[in-house]
């Protein structure tokens, strides 16, 4: 006779092996198998609900009369540097005239648990930007054209150099350190990457 052993299920009743498996004709590999199939098969439909949300955001052009979120100015209308960002439950980007602007109410959506799923600037590495004196302070060209944004994340930033933007002195973003350095020979400033900013 097969030595009995005490066993506590889930129900707290004390059932001895033999009878365990009398009272069930379900194999230890069966129920494993079984547990197995229903975990990926739960996992997979978990993974695939959202495909929207998987999509990648892509920049948009600040052109067409785009006011930016926080000052209502015309984008294409101001100097400097222009942002958008693309938060989790928004089709359309937050527009911004100035990266000092886009950084303020970006932090301010962190703080209130709002996480971006993308966040775009203008990349002065990718156009041919002018610079042009106005009482006495250099101010950069804007460029709101689509091809001109990259991924913030990736860029290098002029920053506390002599350069206006839309609101004042403003961020430069360039995707070549190379270019920001040039720049930064021109007009002062310290360069920095998006989580120093």
């Amino acid at each position: 006779m097969a030595p009995r052993h005490t066993h506590y299920h889930y129900c707290h009743e004390a059932v001895s092996c033999t009878d365990q498996h009398q009272l069930s004709g379900l194999s230890r590999r069966r129920f494993l198998a079984g547990t197995a199939i229903a975990t990926t098969t739960g996992l997979a439909g978990c993974l695939g609900d959202d495909d929207e949300d998987a999509q990648p955001a892509e920049p948009i052009a600040l052109t067409g009369g785009r006011e930016c979120a926080v000052c209502g100015m015309v984008i294409e209308d101001h100097y400097g540097p222009a942002g958008q960002v693309f938060y989790e439950d928004d089709d359309e980007p937050v527009v911004f005239d100035s990266l000092t602007e886009l950084l303020v109410y970006h932090d301010e959506q962190r703080q209130r648990g709002t996480d971006a799923r993308g966040v775009f600037v203008t990349d002065y590495s990718s156009v041919d930007y002018d610079l042009e004196e106005q009482d006495g302070s250099p101010y950069i060209s804007t460029h709101a054209e689509r091809e001109a944004f990259a991924d913030a994340m990736e860029l290098f930033y002029l920053v506390d150099s002599e350069i206006q933007g839309a609101m004042g002195a403003d961020h430069v973003p360039f995707s070549s350190r190379e270019d920001a350095e040039a720049l930064r020979e021109d007009v002062g400033g310290d360069i920095l990457e998006w989580d120093d900013l």
